[in-house]
Protein backbone atom coordinates (compact mmCIF):
# COMPACT_ATOMS: atom_id res chain seq x y z
CA UNK A 1 0.00 0.00 0.00
CA UNK A 2 1.41 3.24 -0.86
CA UNK A 3 1.65 6.12 1.43
CA UNK A 4 -0.26 8.79 1.67
CA UNK A 5 0.95 12.11 0.12
CA UNK A 6 2.43 14.85 3.05
CA UNK A 7 0.25 17.89 3.39
CA UNK A 8 1.78 20.94 2.35
CA UNK A 9 -0.19 24.31 4.03
CA UNK A 10 1.89 27.74 3.91
CA UNK A 11 2.36 29.02 7.48
CA UNK A 12 1.61 25.64 8.49
CA UNK A 13 3.15 24.26 11.87
CA UNK A 14 4.95 20.46 11.93
CA UNK A 15 6.59 18.95 14.88
CA UNK A 16 9.55 16.74 12.36
CA UNK A 17 11.30 13.48 14.22
CA UNK A 18 14.39 12.46 11.67
CA UNK A 19 16.24 9.25 13.15
CA UNK A 20 19.55 7.43 12.34
CA UNK A 21 18.46 3.75 9.69
CA UNK A 22 18.23 1.05 12.52
CA UNK A 23 18.33 3.74 15.24
CA UNK A 24 21.98 3.95 14.77
CA UNK A 25 24.00 7.52 16.26
CA UNK A 26 23.87 10.51 13.90
CA UNK A 27 26.06 11.85 16.03
CA UNK A 28 29.77 11.24 17.41
CA UNK A 29 31.43 14.85 18.48
CA UNK A 30 29.94 18.28 19.81
CA UNK A 31 31.49 18.94 15.93
CA UNK A 32 28.79 17.04 14.47
CA UNK A 33 26.29 18.91 16.12
CA UNK A 34 27.47 22.05 14.91
CA UNK A 35 28.06 21.07 11.99
CA UNK A 36 23.95 20.50 11.95
CA UNK A 37 23.54 23.97 13.23
CA UNK A 38 25.39 25.57 10.68
CA UNK A 39 23.30 23.52 8.00
CA UNK A 40 19.68 24.40 9.79
CA UNK A 41 21.04 28.31 9.55
CA UNK A 42 21.59 27.80 6.26
CA UNK A 43 18.27 26.26 5.47
CA UNK A 44 16.25 28.47 7.05
CA UNK A 45 17.43 31.11 4.39
CA UNK A 46 17.07 29.35 1.36
CA UNK A 47 13.95 27.86 2.15
CA UNK A 48 12.07 31.09 4.27
CA UNK A 49 11.36 27.92 6.92
CA UNK A 50 11.16 29.02 10.82
CA UNK A 51 12.48 26.77 13.29
CA UNK A 52 10.73 27.64 16.70
CA UNK A 53 12.01 24.66 18.70
CA UNK A 54 14.83 21.52 18.40
CA UNK A 55 16.50 18.96 20.20
CA UNK A 56 20.04 17.04 18.54
CA UNK A 57 19.64 13.59 20.67
CA UNK A 58 22.69 10.67 20.00
CA UNK A 59 20.35 9.09 17.54
CA UNK A 60 17.56 11.25 16.25
CA UNK A 61 16.30 14.57 15.94
CA UNK A 62 13.33 17.03 16.78
CA UNK A 63 12.63 20.46 15.10
CA UNK A 64 8.86 22.10 15.41
CA UNK A 65 9.06 23.93 11.83
CA UNK A 66 6.84 26.54 10.37
CA UNK A 67 7.09 26.27 6.58
CA UNK A 68 6.72 28.67 3.89
CA UNK A 69 6.25 27.92 0.12
CA UNK A 70 8.65 25.47 -0.12
CA UNK A 71 7.14 21.67 1.07
CA UNK A 72 8.13 20.65 3.93
CA UNK A 73 9.43 17.73 2.41
CA UNK A 74 12.26 19.66 0.43
CA UNK A 75 13.50 21.17 3.60
CA UNK A 76 14.46 17.96 5.68
CA UNK A 77 15.83 16.46 2.20
CA UNK A 78 18.33 19.37 2.11
CA UNK A 79 19.29 19.06 5.95
CA UNK A 80 19.55 15.59 6.16
CA UNK A 81 21.45 15.20 2.51
CA UNK A 82 23.83 17.74 3.40
CA UNK A 83 24.85 16.55 7.04
CA UNK A 84 24.89 12.90 5.68
CA UNK A 85 27.11 13.64 3.12
CA UNK A 86 29.36 15.87 5.41
CA UNK A 87 29.72 13.23 8.34
CA UNK A 88 30.20 10.56 5.98
CA UNK A 89 33.37 12.39 4.89
CA UNK A 90 34.71 12.27 8.29
CA UNK A 91 33.42 8.76 9.25
CA UNK A 92 32.99 6.58 6.34
CA UNK A 93 29.79 4.54 6.08
CA UNK A 94 27.66 2.41 4.07
CA UNK A 95 24.13 2.83 3.34
CA UNK A 96 21.63 5.91 4.24
CA UNK A 97 22.48 7.90 7.56
CA UNK A 98 18.73 8.27 8.45
CA UNK A 99 15.88 6.42 7.31
CA UNK A 100 14.15 7.23 4.41
CA UNK A 101 11.21 8.92 5.57
CA UNK A 102 11.09 11.41 8.07
CA UNK A 103 7.88 11.59 10.91
CA UNK A 104 5.84 15.29 10.95
CA UNK A 105 2.65 15.83 12.64
CA UNK A 106 0.76 18.62 11.43
CA UNK A 107 0.55 21.01 15.30
CA UNK A 108 -2.95 22.14 15.01
CA UNK A 109 -3.78 24.08 18.17
CA UNK A 110 -1.90 26.34 20.76
CA UNK A 111 -2.21 24.00 22.97
CA UNK A 112 -0.36 20.95 21.43
CA UNK A 113 2.30 23.41 20.00
CA UNK A 114 2.83 24.10 23.86
CA UNK A 115 2.95 20.59 24.13
CA UNK A 116 5.16 19.52 21.87
CA UNK A 117 7.47 22.40 22.67
CA UNK A 118 8.09 20.64 26.40
CA UNK A 119 7.94 17.32 24.88
CA UNK A 120 11.08 18.26 22.48
CA UNK A 121 13.10 19.87 25.30
CA UNK A 122 11.83 17.02 28.05
CA UNK A 123 13.27 14.50 25.57
CA UNK A 124 16.80 14.17 27.13
CA UNK A 125 15.16 14.01 30.77
CA UNK A 126 13.42 11.28 29.28
CA UNK A 127 16.27 9.22 27.51
CA UNK A 128 18.13 9.47 30.84
CA UNK A 129 20.77 11.67 29.18
CA UNK A 130 19.91 14.61 31.66
CA UNK A 131 18.67 15.16 35.08
CA UNK A 132 16.90 18.04 34.04
CA UNK A 133 16.77 20.03 30.33
CA UNK A 134 18.75 22.74 31.54
CA UNK A 135 21.63 19.79 31.53
CA UNK A 136 21.22 19.41 28.47
CA UNK A 137 23.30 21.67 25.61
CA UNK A 138 21.76 20.41 22.05
CA UNK A 139 18.15 21.67 22.77
CA UNK A 140 16.27 25.11 21.97
CA UNK A 141 15.77 25.09 25.62
CA UNK A 142 18.67 27.37 26.18
CA UNK A 143 17.32 29.65 23.44
CA UNK A 144 14.53 30.42 25.55
CA UNK A 145 15.83 31.23 28.55
CA UNK A 146 17.76 33.91 27.01
CA UNK A 147 20.91 32.26 26.79
CA UNK A 148 23.03 30.28 24.00
CA UNK A 149 20.25 30.94 21.30
CA UNK A 150 21.79 30.40 17.38
CA UNK A 151 20.26 33.11 15.33
CA UNK A 152 18.13 30.86 13.53
CA UNK A 153 15.58 29.75 16.35
CA UNK A 154 12.17 31.66 16.68
CA UNK A 155 11.28 32.19 20.13
CA UNK A 156 9.07 35.14 20.37
CA UNK A 157 5.67 33.34 18.95
CA UNK A 158 5.74 31.00 21.67
CA UNK A 159 6.89 33.02 24.38
CA UNK A 160 3.94 35.59 23.90
CA UNK A 161 2.03 32.96 24.80
CA UNK A 162 3.08 32.68 28.18
CA UNK A 163 3.37 36.75 28.74
CA UNK A 164 3.62 39.72 26.09
CA UNK A 165 6.59 40.78 29.03
CA UNK A 166 9.76 38.61 28.05
CA UNK A 167 10.77 38.43 31.58
CA UNK A 168 7.24 37.20 32.68
CA UNK A 169 7.08 35.14 29.97
CA UNK A 170 10.26 33.40 30.88
CA UNK A 171 9.07 32.64 34.31
CA UNK A 172 6.26 30.96 33.03
CA UNK A 173 7.80 29.16 30.47
CA UNK A 174 10.04 27.97 33.62
CA UNK A 175 7.44 26.82 35.66
CA UNK A 176 5.58 25.19 32.51
CA UNK A 177 8.92 22.40 32.44
CA UNK A 178 9.85 22.83 35.90
CA UNK A 179 6.13 21.08 36.64
CA UNK A 180 6.64 18.34 34.15
CA UNK A 181 10.38 17.44 34.94
CA UNK A 182 9.62 16.70 38.36
CA UNK A 183 7.41 13.93 37.50
CA UNK A 184 10.23 12.72 34.84
CA UNK A 185 7.61 13.43 31.85
CA UNK A 186 5.61 10.31 33.09
CA UNK A 187 3.37 9.45 30.75
CA UNK A 188 4.53 11.46 28.04
CA UNK A 189 5.54 9.38 25.06
CA UNK A 190 6.50 9.78 21.61
CA UNK A 191 3.27 8.37 20.16
CA UNK A 192 0.93 9.94 23.11
CA UNK A 193 2.45 13.39 22.30
CA UNK A 194 2.13 12.74 18.01
CA UNK A 195 -0.80 11.74 18.43
CA UNK A 196 -3.15 13.98 20.88
CA UNK A 197 -3.97 17.53 19.78
CA UNK A 198 -5.02 18.42 23.45
CA UNK A 199 -4.67 21.74 25.49
CA UNK A 200 -2.31 21.77 28.17
CA UNK A 201 -4.48 21.53 31.31
CA UNK A 202 -1.86 21.31 33.95
CA UNK A 203 -0.99 25.08 32.50
CA UNK A 204 -3.03 27.73 32.24
CA UNK A 205 -2.11 29.30 28.92
CA UNK A 206 -4.04 32.88 27.47
CA UNK A 207 -4.73 32.36 23.60
CA UNK A 208 -2.31 34.05 21.60
CA UNK A 209 -4.99 36.09 19.62
CA UNK A 210 -8.56 35.57 20.91
CA UNK A 211 -11.87 34.87 19.95
CA UNK A 212 -12.28 38.28 18.62
CA UNK A 213 -9.85 37.89 15.59
CA UNK A 214 -10.73 41.06 12.77
CA UNK A 215 -8.42 39.72 10.17
CA UNK A 216 -9.92 36.73 10.47
CA UNK A 217 -12.96 38.00 9.69
CA UNK A 218 -12.35 40.45 6.99
CA UNK A 219 -10.15 37.57 5.55
CA UNK A 220 -13.36 34.88 5.46
CA UNK A 221 -15.91 38.24 4.53
CA UNK A 222 -13.24 38.86 1.27
CA UNK A 223 -12.76 35.48 0.19
CA UNK A 224 -16.43 34.22 0.61
CA UNK A 225 -17.71 37.15 -1.06
CA UNK A 226 -15.05 36.01 -4.34
CA UNK A 227 -16.74 32.82 -4.38
CA UNK A 228 -20.16 34.01 -4.25
CA UNK A 229 -21.32 32.10 -0.99
CA UNK A 230 -22.66 33.85 2.23
CA UNK A 231 -20.78 33.91 5.59
CA UNK A 232 -23.44 31.87 7.29
CA UNK A 233 -22.55 29.11 4.72
CA UNK A 234 -19.59 28.16 6.83
CA UNK A 235 -21.62 27.26 9.90
CA UNK A 236 -23.81 24.77 8.05
CA UNK A 237 -23.54 20.82 8.31
CA UNK A 238 -22.92 20.31 4.82
CA UNK A 239 -21.23 18.16 2.17
CA UNK A 240 -21.62 20.71 -0.81
CA UNK A 241 -18.04 20.60 -2.71
CA UNK A 242 -17.92 24.28 -3.01
CA UNK A 243 -18.66 25.02 0.39
CA UNK A 244 -15.78 22.55 1.46
CA UNK A 245 -13.20 24.09 -1.04
CA UNK A 246 -14.09 27.46 0.28
CA UNK A 247 -13.21 26.08 3.68
CA UNK A 248 -9.93 24.79 3.16
CA UNK A 249 -8.80 27.94 1.20
CA UNK A 250 -9.70 30.10 3.75
CA UNK A 251 -7.69 27.82 6.27
CA UNK A 252 -5.06 27.85 3.84
CA UNK A 253 -4.77 31.51 3.54
CA UNK A 254 -5.15 31.85 7.13
CA UNK A 255 -2.09 30.14 8.17
CA UNK A 256 -0.19 31.45 5.24
CA UNK A 257 -0.79 34.92 6.47
CA UNK A 258 -0.45 33.92 10.00
CA UNK A 259 -3.43 35.51 10.94
CA UNK A 260 -4.92 32.34 12.93
CA UNK A 261 -4.31 28.83 13.38
CA UNK A 262 -6.35 25.80 12.28
CA UNK A 263 -8.03 25.06 15.55
CA UNK A 264 -9.09 29.19 15.80
CA UNK A 265 -10.07 28.55 11.40
CA UNK A 266 -12.36 25.24 12.87
CA UNK A 267 -13.73 26.98 15.93
CA UNK A 268 -14.82 30.12 13.67
CA UNK A 269 -16.67 28.10 10.81
CA UNK A 270 -17.85 26.06 14.02
CA UNK A 271 -15.88 22.74 12.92
CA UNK A 272 -13.30 20.59 14.89
CA UNK A 273 -9.87 20.72 13.70
CA UNK A 274 -9.61 17.32 12.57
CA UNK A 275 -12.85 18.08 9.98
CA UNK A 276 -9.76 20.74 8.54
CA UNK A 277 -7.17 18.56 8.78
CA UNK A 278 -8.99 15.81 7.14
CA UNK A 279 -10.25 18.65 4.56
CA UNK A 280 -6.56 19.66 3.86
CA UNK A 281 -5.56 16.00 2.97
CA UNK A 282 -8.14 15.41 0.51
CA UNK A 283 -7.11 18.51 -1.24
CA UNK A 284 -3.69 17.46 -0.87
CA UNK A 285 -4.53 14.31 -2.82
CA UNK A 286 -6.30 15.89 -6.03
Amino acid sequence: MSRPPRIHIPGAYHHVTLRGNHRQAIFQTAQDREDLNDIVDESTHRYGVEIHAYCWMTNHIHLLTRVDEAPLGRVIHAIASRYAKRYQRVIPTTGHLFERRYHASLVATDGYLLQVIRYIHLNPVVAGLAACADEYPWSSHHGYLGVDSPRWLTTRLVMSMFDEDPRAARVRYVEFIRSSEAEVCAGITPERADAEVASTSDFSVEPRRGAGNAELEALITAMCSDARMPVSALDLRSKNQDLLNLRAEIAIEALRRGIANLSEVAARMHRHPSNLTRLLQARNRR
